[in-house]
């Protein structure tokens, strides 16, 4: 599989992290994702969508915090990815964050999976 590092960024509670992995880019967003940070996963997200890739992978298993913020972010890439025919996986989510996704309900509308792997395995959209 190709594992291309596609870039990052970060800021002080938030590191991003993309790479292609076959079909899929995967991002990894590491810290907290709330007002403060959450552009810095919007805009990588956005970045892959434009470059084409319509199967995106976030690998949650570094991700400590998401608050209503950072859940808009994934619920506006998953409206675009679908749109374009794909589709926003959701990997490794560690218990404060998917406790989150619980309470609103988005984790109905997202495909999710235990780990990165798995979802890397998973040859949806």
């Amino acid at each position: 599989m190709d594992r291309g590092t596609v870039g990052s960024a970060q800021s002080g509670r938030l590191l991003v992290e993309v790479r292609e992995e076959g079909p899929s880019a995967v991002v990894t967003p590491a810290g907290e994702l709330d007002h403060h940070t959450a552009e810095l996963l919007r805009e990588p997200l956005e970045g892959c969508l434009a470059k084409g890739f319509k199967r995106l992978v976030i690998d949650c298993s570094r991700l400590e915090f998401c608050d209503s913020t950072g859940l808009n972010v994934l619920l506006g890439a998953r409206l675009k990815a679908e749109a374009a025919g794909g589709g926003v996986h959701l990997a490794g989510m560690q218990s404060v964050v998917a406790r989150v996704f619980e309470i609103t309900g988005a984790d109905a509308v997202f495909t999710v999976h235990d780990t990165l792997e798995a979802a890397l395995a998973d040859d949806s959209a």
